[in-house]
């Protein structure tokens, strides 16, 4: 139980909008100011949903929902932002709940999210970044062909983050007639990179931040998700989605049992050397195509091992990492895979093209919204990815190691990055973090990281989920006590229960407990 800040309860009349000065924000204007109070308020918020957190039941919730409207003057933004204020159950914290793909934060699981965070006795809040509900950016990217919509990619990177953040503090001390005690954020994919953004650019802003399988190299990562298209492209075969189903299955077969236990999981993808070309001609089950089976291609393995390795130069030196070997390549549970076809039934597979990252190249790196990433070769794939880095790197990629400021301020950050993440490589948390240690080699004592084996993309998959990594954050702002695991639970059957250790520590089997229970793991 997360102890009370803050004694006594706020009338209804205080979610007035009469009641409520509007903030100073440097650069901005406000355009209008709601309030209105929500009674009885119930929603079912899911594992996963309210990030770093588990699911929450929010049942009869009453709090005063403050909706602001602001621009900033010359930019033709219109920006919002929402902050939800429990009633009489505040716990004296404020909690930002970050975005999710291409939106800032006002997003389905967003909402729900701040639900959860009132719920439990946070304010909380958020902001759109000046892009309404659009979940894809193709209605705000260009301003007209040729000609990028900078301000609102700007919105998104940074600037509506901080803006929040002043926002929030500034309405939460006039509703409760105090200031918030800690204020903290909480985001995974895009809002893990809104996270590190505010600890490299605004220190200042947020005690503890939780920024999970953040999107930290923005530039580089969204074009190299790519890269199976562009090979497939460049091969001229697409297989179908169960050939790269059976060369996943059949390498976790194969390196699954290397850290003494079998689950399905790959605790250490640096050990598996699985060769997919080891099962080319293998006949498998192909529901829907055809005779119902066929037999694995060279293309299919091909495409795979590529995956697998990232990106390579023509000189075949690395552009970016690639995905672990235990990564859904196809999964389509929340967005595209990173691998996707489709097929008739005569067994003819024509590519999807990755919308996401498609969107990127089209409309920021090519700046037109007919422009085609069909079929490029690889010295055009090169020069594209020079690109978006050239481009767009300082303002949207957040991979400044130099994070003095936010340690001087006392602040804390705790982060989580599934091992068979199938989006955004694992690899590239490493990278940072590796960079931060060379920086300062003793950033253990404010900033965490935590792989999680098994784990897909901020959830999901046979690999146990970190739903304490917030707690466990907010205990090390508030009582000093540092994270030396993390505890994680998996959400599907079989259940399982596993220390996540901070890198460069790595889980291991003690090799004789009950697997499924956490007190037969140890960090080394």
């Amino acid at each position: 139980m997360i102890p009370s800040l803050f004694n006594g309860s706020v009338s209804a009349g205080a979610c007035s909008a009469t009641n409520f000065p509007l903030p100073t924000i440097f650069g901005a204007e406000f355009l209008s100011l709601e309030a209105n109070l929500v009674s009885n308020f119930s929603r079912n918020v899911q594992t996963g949903l309210y990030t770093n957190h588990g699911g929450v039941v929010v049942e009869n919730l009453d709090f005063c929902n403050v909706t602001l409207t602001y621009t900033h003057p010359g930019q033709n933004d219109t920006v919002h932002v929402q902050v939800w204020m429990p009633s009489d159950t505040w716990n004296g914290r404020l909690q930002m709940i970050g975005g999710a793909g291409w939106q800032a934060g006002l997003h389905y699981a967003g909402l729900g999210g701040m639900a959860a965070a009132a719920a439990e006795g946070y304010a909380s809040f958020g902001t759109d970044a000046g892009l309404g509900s659009d979940v894809y950016p193709t209605n705000w990217a260009l301003t007209s062909e040729g000609n990028v919509n900078l301000y609102l990619l700007q919105d998104l990177a940074s600037v509506s983050l901080n803006d929040a953040a002043i926002i929030a503090k500034d309405i939460v001390n006039t509703f409760y007639g105090q200031a918030a005690r800690y204020t903290y954020y909480s985001g995974c994919s895009q809002g893990g990179r809104q996270g590190l953004m505010l600890a490299q650019r605004y220190p200042d802003a947020f005690d503890g931040i939780a920024a999970s399988a953040p999107a930290i190299n923005w530039a580089e990562f969204f074009v190299a998700a790519l890269w199976p298209s562009v090979l497939m492209d460049q091969l001229g075969e697409y297989p179908p989605s169960c050939e790269f189903d059976a060369i996943t299955a059949a390498a976790i077969e194969a390196c699954d049992g290397l850290d003494g236990v079998v689950d399905s999981i790959i605790s250490n993808p640096d050990l598996c050397d699985f060769d997919p070309l080891s099962i080319v001609g293998k006949v498998i089950k192909c529901e829907g195509i055809g005779s119902g089976e066929r037999p694995i291609s060279t293309a299919a393995a091909t495409v795979t091992q590529a995956t697998w390795d990232g990106p390579k130069r023509a000189d075949n030196s690395s552009i970016w990492f690639g995905l672990n070997q235990d990564s859904q390549l196809t999964d389509t549970t929340y967005q595209q895979g990173i691998v996707s076809t489709t097929c008739a039934s005569n067994g003819t597979c024509t590519l999807n093209e990755l919308d996401p990252a498609a969107d990127w190249v089209t409309l920021f790196v090519n700046k037109s919204s007919n422009a085609t990433i069909r079929y490029m070769s690889r010295e055009e794939f090169e020069h594209i990815v020079h690109l978006s880095k050239n481009m767009y790197e300082s303002i949207i990629s957040t991979n400044d190691p130099d994070l003095s400021e936010f340690r001087a301020r006392g602040g804390k950050i705790i982060a989580y990055h599934g091992l068979a993440d199938n989006i955004i490589a694992p690899g590239g948390s490493k990278l940072y973090y590796d960079n931060v240690l060379e920086k300062d080699p003793n950033a253990q004592d404010f900033y965490r990281l935590f792989f999680a084996p098994g784990l897909s993309h901020c959830f999901g998959g046979p690999g146990a989920y970190p739903d304490t990594i917030f707690d466990s954050m907010r205990e090390w702002v508030e009582n000093g006590i540092a994270p030396a695991t993390v505890m994680a639970t998996s959400t599907t059957e079989p259940i399982i229960s596993r220390p996540l250790c901070p890198y460069p520590q790595q889980q291991k089997y003690d090799g004789v407990g009950n697997s499924t229970v956490s007190e037969s793991f140890y960090c080394e």
